[in-house]
């Protein structure tokens, strides 16, 4: 049986970050005025090796996960990702593999990580529009080679692809619709992401964020849509279907409509750190026994069973407008997302 927490919250699915940069500067995650040219990244001797990623992985499938998400910054960056992938999905236990990714990368890469063993990739992209899209990652990068990487994964055989937009009041609300209405009627499944309060360095305010009930009478006012059933017991999206057949669309809203209860993840920072919530202001150093040669599995899975059973994580259930800001949370780019 899976470990669980104080909740009674199985551990069942495990967030690698394989990397804390990325190509893209978005305003919302990697602001440029802090990870600048001169912000201190980690060394690659600081990165968990492939070895210890796969190590760690076998010993968290023991105690109960069953799916991957490999993440970053932007995992593509780090070199060989296939190989990884392919160590990943040889471990007895491990049902699913998927990756995000910013995908300007993807169209080189999609055929490798398929033959590798992924399962699926989600992709994130903010808006459809050039000059908001722009805007929005900072590097001045056009939506044309995002939308390429999206149909090399669906050509590859990664099906549906899953895209991810993060609406923000000011920035790309504008997009919610034009956003629905390119990929209406496509094999992928687009996404809403409330604005959170990740990090500390994306001045998140309370008023910047468009709600999960507004993005809903956005899409409804021009293509009506009905809720669906979640395909699984901890889904994060909110399922929802066009009526006139054009698909399905999910909303996340981690600040409106918490989904703490029913969390089962564990995110892996890229320098070897356990952190038990997105929103969390404390990691566990897995790296330095993880490279103690006196250290077993067996003891590597009483350090991460003892932290999941202490887990009493509900952020987001307990978030206010006047507490938010104020605590200290790791950043996004370490642990994605």
């Amino acid at each position: 049986m899976a470990t669980q927490d104080i909740f009674g919250r199985p551990l069942q699915d495990l967030r690698i970050s394989v990397t804390d940069r990325c190509n893209f500067r978005c305003v919302y995650c990697m602001p440029k005025e802090i990870f600048g040219s001169h912000y201190p990244f980690l060394a690659r001797r600081e990165l968990l090796t492939f070895e210890e990623i796969t190590r760690l992985t076998r010993v968290f499938a023991g105690l109960g996960v069953r799916k991957l998400r490999i993440t970053g910054g932007e995992p593509l960056v780090r070199k060989d990702l296939p190989e990884l992938i392919e160590m990943l999905a040889n471990i007895d236990g491990i049902e699913d593999i998927t990756l995000t990714t910013n995908a300007s990368l993807l169209p080189q890469h999609a055929q490798a990580l398929v033959d590798a063993g992924l399962n699926r990739v989600t992709v994130s992209l903010d808006a459809i529009d050039d000059d908001v899209f722009k805007a929005v990652n900072d590097v001045n990068w056009p939506v044309g080679p995002v939308l390429e990487g999206i149909e090399a994964a669906s050509e590859a055989g990664l099906n549906p692809v899953k895209v991810n937009m993060v609406v923000k009041r000011g920035m790309n609300e504008g997009q919610i619709v034009p956003m629905a209405e390119y990929f209406r009627k496509t094999p992928h499944i687009l996404r809403y992401i409330e604005f959170m309060d990740v990090g500390n360095s994306n001045g998140w305010r309370l008023d910047d964020v468009v709600t999960a009930a507004q993005i809903r009478d956005a899409i409804d006012a021009v293509w009506p849509i009905e809720p669906l059933e979640p395909n699984y017991t901890g889904e994060v999206a909110s399922r929802y279907r066009y009526t006139d057949g054009a698909g399905e669309i999910g909303i996340i809203s981690s600040v409106s409509e918490p989904f703490c209860s029913t969390c089962t993840r564990a995110r892996l920072a890229s320098q070897g750190q356990l952190f038990t919530c997105l929103f969390a202001g404390r990691g566990f150093d897995l790296r330095t026994p993880l490279r103690d040669d006196s250290v077993d599995d067996e003891q590597l899975a009483e350090i991460i069973r003892g932290v999941w059973r202490q887990r009493e994580d509900r952020y987001s259930e307990q978030r206010t407008s006047e507490t938010a800001p104020l605590q200290w949370k790791v950043e996004m780019s370490h642990v994605g997302g």
